[in-house]
């Protein structure tokens, strides 16, 4: 860079470092090189990947441990349509993400040269927030300001920016270039008399429960979470994403995750008024089912997308606003006003989840397994983990099991695949969680299945070559047991095809990349595996066999079994 003139990279690196972004996540290549020159230049880190995808993930990962915008620079044509599925998963998710992709120069266009020919706007407008193709170096800190504020402004999501390479390369006069600015952004607040209807409705409410998701986290609400659950004595519910802006609620009213809820299905006794706040209806509230909703619950709706009010349920109110400032409002607000609580209900709540738990607990002690039983595996290793790490769920077993213990292990993030579904996104969302945890000493746990774990392998040597300290345990069952199971119960036993796998030894994997690899096949060599993996400075793969056929609850849920009547 000279004093008169700048480049299109640096232009770039300057932005980013301008909207306070410290981290970002890629894989080189040559239409891009001109933004890693110069994050070079800047001291700005690039967390190399071994695949854009991986790149994709992790800055999901970063975004969803820190509670910040995640960053992915990748280069055009194939770099561009491997990050497909974060960005899908992004969109699905609310997770505030920034793709910046290298293009083919706009004067090479339609001549047929290498990844020239593709409109990679086009490709990524349906799973984004916004994408814009920028056609002027001057107009990249412009443009990148704006594409920050429509991914950080709720709901959040990803956003794209195709930038072609000889916008990058090519230098412009400072003096042309606007200053990058990101202005606040006041969130769309609730009025007084939404509040005051609220906490009318609540002081009637016998049996109210309070279920938080994404859009509390995101948002940063953990505090008013916990003080408008003290004050107004409502037990408190969580999403998979919003599970961790709960863990300052007070014991007494903390409920863990919204799955939880099934455990007045069959009682007389269940919740009147129901709090959603940043919660969708869909997979994670059973879509509406009576199992976790009480048909005759009047629900109070609370998100900041219009869309999302009502589906598939009629609600009793329905409010468009920011998530984080309404908790915030309820919270000041009924500190103000007499609110009496029913004593008798969080009791109720916990012992209903305690006899779920127990009933879950009971069905382990009755298998008799060759090798683990997954659940088993699970809370041991539950007890290894410490409050406000980061742990990864990634395979559909894996996260069921393991989902049945997170509410006691209470962890900082609890991310596992959302609404997309899709298997093999935990290791570099693994990678870049722990990226995002570095300065706090803690670990991140990757929990992941066999089937999972393939899909990227080759990060280990990323997670190797960073020093990043993720403990990745691999439950081993040999096959892709969800879609195993599916098949036995929907065309039965004998019409079983192709979802087997075979003895790969993925602690040796891990190994060869240059992590340390433990196996172990009982609780003991579990126990002792757990505890040299956290005394281990690096990356570490505990490989640990478990049996595959227990059907955890939600999927037997999911198939049309009763969980509590089957045990």
């Amino acid at each position: 860079m000279s004093e008169k003139t700048v480049t299109g990279g640096e232009l770039v690196v300057s932005a980013l470092q301008a909207a306070g972004v410290t981290d970002v996540f890629g894989l080189h290549g040559a239409h891009i090189d001109a933004v890693f020159q110069a994050c070079m230049d800047a001291a700005l880190p690039i967390w190399d990947m071994r695949s854009e995808a991986g790149a994709g993930h992790a800055a999901e990962g970063y975004a969803r441990a820190a509670n910040r915008l995640g960053v992915a620079l990748v280069t055009a044509g194939g770099g561009l349509t491997n990050v497909i599925t974060p960005l899908a998963n992004a969109m699905l998710d609310r997770t505030p993400l920034l793709v910046l992709a290298g293009s083919g120069a706009i004067a090479a266009d339609e001549t047929n040269t290498l990844q020239a020919g593709l409109n990679q706007v086009a490709i990524v407008e349906p799973i984004t927030k916004w994408a814009k193709r920028v056609l002027a170096t001057e107009h990249i800190p412009r443009l990148i300001a704006q594409a920050i504020r429509v991914a950080t402004t709720a709901p959040r999501g990803p956003v794209v920016l195709d930038i072609p390479w000889d916008v990058l390369t090519r230098s412009v006069n400072k003096a042309d270039v606007l200053e990058s600015v990101i202005p606040d952004v006041l969130a769309g607040a609730p009025s007084l008399q939404a509040i005051d209807t609220i906490l009318d409705r609540l002081a009637k409410a016998k049996r109210p429960v309070l279920i938080v998701g994404s859009e509390a986290s995101r948002g940063k609400a953990a505090e008013s979470i916990a003080k408008f659950a003290r004050l107004a004595s409502i037990p408190v519910f969580a999403d998979f994403e919003g599970l961790a802006a709960t863990f300052d609620v007070p014991e007494e009213l903390h409920g863990g995750l919204i799955q939880g809820l099934s455990a007045f299905s069959k009682s007389d006794i269940k919740p009147d008024v129901v709090v959603l706040a940043g919660v969708r209806f869909g997979l994670h509230t059973a879509h509406g089912d009576p199992i976790l909703l009480p048909t005759d619950a009047d629900i109070i709706h609370i998100d900041p997308a219009a869309a999302e009010l009502g589906r598939l349920r009629p609600v009793w109110l329905g409010l468009c606003v920011d998530v984080a400032t309404t908790l915030s409002a309820l919270a000041e607000r009924v500190s103000l006003r007499s609110f009496a609580a029913n004593a008798e209900w969080p009791t109720l709540v916990r012992q209903a989840i305690s006899r779920r738990r127990n009933v879950v607990a009971k069905a382990v002690t009755k298998a008799t397994p060759r090798v683990q039983h997954p659940f088993t595996a699970s809370e041991i290793l539950s007890r290894h983990i410490q409050r406000d790490s980061v742990v990864v769920l990634d395979g559909a077993l894996t996260y069921l099991w393991f989902s049945e213990l997170a509410s006691f292990v209470r962890p900082r993030g609890f991310l596992c695949h959302g609404y997309l579904g899709s298997m093999g996104v935990g290791m570099g969302t693994a990678a870049g969680a722990q990226v995002a945890m570095l300065r706090t000493g803690l670990r991140t746990f990757l929990v992941t299945g066999d089937g999972a774990v393939g899909f990227g392998l080759a990060e280990f040597d990323t997670l190797v070559r960073h020093g990043l300290p993720v403990i990745v345990v691999v439950m081993n069952n040999h096959s892709w047991g969800a879609t195993q199971h599916f098949q036995k119960f929907a065309v039965g036993a004998s019409r079983i095809t192709k979802t087997m796998l075979g003895d790969a030894r993925y602690d040796r994997v891990a190994e060869a990349f240059g992590a340390k690899g433990f196996y172990v096949d009982d609780d003991r060599s579990f126990e002792l595996a757990l505890t040299a993996a956290l005394a281990h400075d690096g990356p570490c793969c505990i490989e640990v066999q478990v049996e595959l056929d227990p059907l955890p609850p939600e999927e037997l849920q999911l198939i049309g079994i009763d969980p509590f009547e089957a045990q």
